[in-house]
């Protein structure tokens, strides 16, 4: 911990260059000036930032006026502008790292959590937070504020205001070493996801795979030292073309397993020890809290409930997901013979044959497809989606406005009023330091200053397919998909509109409804017609080849639904643990647990938990189940604009922006969706919009070709 003259003093000889420390950046819309500002004035900033805030809680603690909901928590919220300000480093050090921010990380993981701990332990500032909280009746609150109360009061509960000074400092003592835990579990795991490769000797090992593909990854080797060969690390982009096209079973392997056992290789990157250290101290706290498992203490206040209401809509989905995907196995077997393959299908084999029989079964080539699918014309689609529903425009500044990455685009969003009501920036393509995965980030969020609504600054960051020698960035159907996912996440932080920070969240479990609603509009006809165009010739893609994506949707979801689900149970197995034995192995742990369920041995969870971020690295430990939890909510809500027969229909749109994507966390996430569809969602969507409902699995109208 710096003093207050310590602090003092890096702002007197810090403020005159550090944009950071500037009142205003003078960019348009008060966009970070990213261009100008160093790894030392993030330093500086934080540093600065971290005392004024600990210095802004300290004159609520001290103020001698009755305690209200203004002198108390409204001032909370408030706390901490200058570190909120200077946390853009956090988002670019997902998607832009290098030596200096993870360097940087470590040196202020210890010191915001100190921070969180003085704050959500300290005794006088807890009973101050409990006296409005027990006399709210007399303060005449309104909705938001009362929600603004009850989320702080809860706050300061969870992180261990009612416990005994012993117990405040065994806490605080765990949540210091869980953040320097889970940051080196993400900094091993962005090793192993850029840094580790697959080596191809010859072109004759990469038969099958396309030319682009082949050609990233002669360029790779050349990069890493070995011209002539042919790379693959384990970024998407660049290993799943080869499990999905190339003929090459052993390289198949490699890549697979190379893949799936990231950071479980016993070297100093594994994260085995690192993942068990990390659920056994989340144990721990949440026993010192008086809860059995951390489970107990993650899902009360989540939509789900607890651990058991969690069980049973996996329990729903996993049997007739794996009834499925044994249909899927039979249909590689009958591919693999006709290869002259013996043996079972292994791991490696099940998207090269997948994709093999739904291109027997329903005659679709997905290269063909991506033709149709180059990465701004999808962007451009994504756009027309959120116009038709919303009103809303989007003009790009990439130009004029600051970008943090080259390849980085801007945007104003414009509302059909005129007004600009958020900056958006789109970063599409992998590159060294950016993390695997997708993800919706912000580089600040929507506020309020005085009566002006501040425009949130909202970040798509994905690894899409990247341009090749010979033709643009074409996209594969999931690399669509995942690009309106996210966007939908960008929408819900586009209209979000509260008063205070503390009110802007919502559940996890419901927090993926806005992103996964969007990916319905995806593969619509209708959108389809807008935005897929042949790369060459602009031609709108034949009504035959949207029939075929259209039957062949469900095709594969048997797999994709095990992998989904068996992740979120291994998610809760881990968190649920009442005891963590001195020789527990997570690896093991998750294979037993896989093996107590039946999955099929062609199918591994989504994540291995060496590799799991979500979980182990937090933001999702005992969440994971929120995908597939809000998918049920997605899907019975599309179905709201599907009965009007207008998946534009602007009055369910209207209701969805003002029920969904406005309000935040001011109401709990099954009042809001009551609010929207008039009564609780329905399972029955989600079974059918992955083909698990019997009626789906009957269909039999594309078979496999018959033997001659």
């Amino acid at each position: 911990m710096i003093s207050a003259a310590a602090a003092l003093a890096i702002c007197v000889s810090a403020t005159a260059q550090n944009p950071l420390l500037q009142k205003r950046f003078g960019t348009p819309y008060e966009i970070p000036p990213f261009e100008k500002i160093t790894i030392d004035n993030y330093r500086e900033a934080m540093l600065v930032g971290l005392e004024e805030e600990r210095q802004e809680v300290m004159a609520i603690i001290q103020n001698r006026a009755v305690p209200d909901f203004e002198n108390v928590i409204v001032a909370l919220d408030k706390c901490g502008e200058t570190l909120d300000k200077a946390y853009i480093w956090s988002t670019l050090n997902s998607s832009n790292s290098n030596d200096e921010f993870q360097a940087l990380a470590k040196e202020l993981s210890p010191k915001t959590s100190e921070l969180s701990n003085f704050i959500n332990m300290n005794k006088e500032l807890f009973e101050k937070v409990k006296y409005v909280y027990d006399n709210q009746a007399k303060y005449n609150l309104n909705k938001e504020q009362a929600s603004l109360l009850d989320k702080t009061y809860k706050r300061f509960v969870n992180g261990g205001a009612l416990l005994s000074e012993a117990q405040k400092e065994e806490l605080a003592q765990i949540n210091l070493k869980l953040s320097e835990l889970q940051l080196q579990f993400s900094q091993n795991l962005l090793h192993d996801t850029n840094n580790t490769y697959v080596i191809a000797d010859k072109l004759s090992e990469l038969a099958g795979l396309p030319q682009a593909n082949i050609d990233q990854a002669a360029e790779l080797a050349a990069k890493i030292g070995k011209p002539g060969k042919y790379a693959f690390n384990m970024q998407r982009p660049s290993c799943n073309p080869v499990l999905q096209y190339c003929s090459n079973r052993e390289l198949r392997k490699k890549v697979y397993l190379m893949y799936n056992d990231r950071c479980n290789h016993g070297d100093e990157y594994d994260n085995k020890d690192i993942a068990k250290q990390i659920i056994a101290l989340r144990l721990q706290r949440s026993k010192i809290m008086g809860k059995n498992d951390y489970a107990e203490v993650n899902l009360e206040s989540k939509m789900a409930e607890n651990a058991a209401n969690v069980y049973d809509l996996l329990d729903q989905i996993w049997d007739p997901a794996v009834e499925k995907a044994k249909d899927e196995i039979a249909d590689i077997k009958a591919m693999m013979k006709a290869d002259k393959i013996k043996g079972e299908p292994q791991r490696w084999d099940y998207m090269y044959y997948l994709d093999k029989a739904k291109k027997a079964k329903y005659n679709i080539d997905e290269a063909e497809i991506s033709e149709y699918l180059e990465i701004d014309a999808v962007q451009q689609g994504i756009f027309y989606v959120a116009n038709k529903l919303y009103g809303l425009s989007f003009i790009e500044r990439t130009d004029e406005y600051p970008v943090y990455e080259p390849t980085a685009k801007s945007w104003d969003v414009v509302d059909k009023d005129g007004n600009v009501i958020a900056i958006f920036y789109s970063d599409y393509f992998p590159r060294d330091g950016k993390g695997a995965g997708a993800w919706c980030s912000s580089f600040r969020s929507q506020s309020y200053d005085g009566p002006r609504r501040v425009q949130p600054i909202v970040v798509n960051v994905c690894n899409m397919n990247l341009p090749s020698a010979d033709k643009p960035a074409l996209q594969s159907l999931d690399n669509v998909e995942t690009m309106f996912h996210e966007f939908g996440h960008a929408l819900h932080s586009f209209f979000r509109n509260v008063n205070y920070s503390g009110t802007s969240g919502v559940e996890r479990d419901f927090v993926e409804l806005p992103s996964q609603i969007n990916e319905h509009w995806a593969f619509e006809p209708e959108v389809l017609k807008v935005y897929a165009k042949h790369y060459k010739t602009g031609e709108v893609m034949p009504d035959e080849m949207i029939r075929k994506i259209e039957a062949s949707s469900k095709y594969g979801q048997g797999f994709a639904t095990v992998e989904l689900v068996a992740a979120a149970m291994v998610d809760m197995d881990l968190h649920t643990l009442s005891d963590i034995p001195a020789d527990f192995n997570v690896m093991d742990f998750q294979n037993a647990k896989m093996a107590q369920r039946g999955i099929p041995s062609q199918i591994l969870p989504r994540y291995s938990v060496t590799n799991f971020s979500h979980s182990i690295g937090g933001g999702y430990s005992a969440g994971y189940y929120s995908y597939i939890w809000s998918e049920v909510l997605d899907s019975d809500a599309f179905q709201a604009f599907k009965e009007t027969g207008d998946i534009f229909n602007q009055e369910v749109a209207e209701k969805f922006r003002k029920y969904v994507l406005t309000p935040g966390g001011i109401s709990k996430g099954t009042e809001m969706y009551q609010m929207f569809r008039g009564r609780q969602p329905k399972i029955d969507g989600l079974l059918k919009n992955r083909g698990l409902d019997e009626e789906s699995r009957k269909d039999d109208s594309y078979p496999l070709p018959k033997k001659k």
